[in-house]
């Protein structure tokens, strides 16, 4: 046991008492780090997991051969170890937990954290994500390097402070992964109405699936368009200098950023593509709006519906690509809107496509709030049932 001042966090179960006590992470967990080595990657083999695979390591991708695994890693992934993100662009200190003994290469990016029999693999994964264990790792990150880093012996030193018995982090640790599994339940929910959205437009916009008039008869033929017969396209004349944090209307730049204005140079219904950027999605939006010179608002949808365009954008954007200039950074110029291909269908089944979809994006918006809502309940736990 480390020195220091004992604790006790906010929210506690009832059958608990006793104040908590601080530790070294170095005296509840073994620490490893994967291969240094870049792998030589296989079409099949062990699974190989970077930061990139955090959320779900065997979801990877990436393969090496048993040979290789054999000769790089002598501390193999074991059931109930935690995988932890050390070196990143992103989020040092995400988590993930090892569920069986499958094999699993990992790279040097990445810590294996082994705890100890006395410590709850579950407990000690949910006090990673803990607002008191970040700020032990913050303060010991390199931030100077690119990507930021934290070193091994670093993360050992970071100060964890755990409940006298083992029970309470059991029960702790139990709560928090039934907080999880709705968290999972609704993401895996958003995921598949998402892959519904994207089979119902393959067949809506291939014309496999067509919609019937109100009378029961078939609609005319799509005729074959260019964006720039539809509609107008024009870019802003603002600077990001121009938006600000807060602000009355809504500014748009050539990044998929949205920032505020205290100003607004249209006042219409409008699709909203960045300047730049390697993909371009359109946003839809109605209202005031302020525009960066770099970015694209479409407008004046006199000849065609703005939601249907909208989706059609939406699905068939790798046409941006086509007219795009520049390879690190692409660009887009007006003829990629004036020479974008529509195949254009009668207004009446513009709008039943538009409000089909509209229905699904207004189904997968609920579930992206109930997800929204339970993380929030999770992070609320996290700093009232830790130290």
């Amino acid at each position: 046991m480390n020195g220091g001042i004992e604790k006790t966090p906010k929210l506690r179960f009832p059958e608990f008492s006793g104040e908590w006590e601080n530790y070294s992470l170095k005296s509840l967990a073994k620490i490893f780090d994967g291969t240094h080595q870049t792998p030589k990657y296989t079409k099949e083999g062990v699974p190989f997991v970077s930061v990139e695979d955090i959320g779900d390591p065997y979801a990877t991708q990436k393969f090496i051969s048993e040979v290789a695994y054999k000769k790089d890693f002598r501390n193999t992934p074991q059931s109930g170890d935690i995988l932890m993100t050390r070196i990143t662009a992103g989020v040092i200190g995400a988590t993930s937990i090892v569920k069986d003994d499958r094999p699993l290469g990992y790279y040097v990016s990445l810590a294996l954290i082994r705890p100890k029999d006395n410590v709850a693999t579950e407990f000690l994964a949910s006090q990673i994500q803990s607002d008191g264990f970040k700020r032990e790792l913050h303060k010991r990150i390199i931030h100077v390097a690119f990507p930021k880093k934290i070193n091994l012996g670093d993360i050992g030193h970071c100060v964890s402070v755990l409940p006298e018995t083992y029970g309470e982090q059991q029960k702790i640790a139990a709560f928090l992964g039934a907080v999880d599994t709705k968290i999972a339940q609704l993401a895996d929910k958003k995921r598949l109405a998402e892959d519904y959205k994207k089979g119902c437009m393959q067949q809506l916009f291939s014309q496999k699936i067509r919609f019937k008039d109100d009378t029961g008869n078939d609609f005319p033929d799509w005729e074959e368009k260019r964006l720039g017969e539809l509609v107008n396209v024009t870019t802003g004349s603002s600077n990001r200098e121009d938006s600000e944090d807060v602000g009355e209307y809504a500014f748009f730049d050539r990044s998929n950023d949205q920032r505020r204005s205290s100003k607004f140079l249209y006042d219409c219904e409008a699709l909203i593509v960045a300047g730049e950027g390697k993909d371009f999605p359109p946003r839809y939006f109605k209202g005031r709006f302020d525009l960066h010179q770099r970015a694209y608002a479409i407008t004046d949808f006199e000849k065609a519906s703005a939601k249907f365009l909208f989706y059609w954008i939406s699905w068939h954007r790798h046409h941006f690509l086509k007219f795009s200039v520049g390879s690190t950074m692409p660009s887009l110029r007006m003829a990629a809107f004036n020479k974008f291909p529509v195949a254009l269908p009668h207004p009446d089944e513009q709008q039943k496509i538009a409000d089909f979809l509209s229905a699904i994006d207004a189904k997968i918006s609920l579930v992206a709030d109930e997800l929204r809502a339970a993380q929030t309940f999770k992070k609320g736990l996290l700093q009232q049932m830790f130290v």
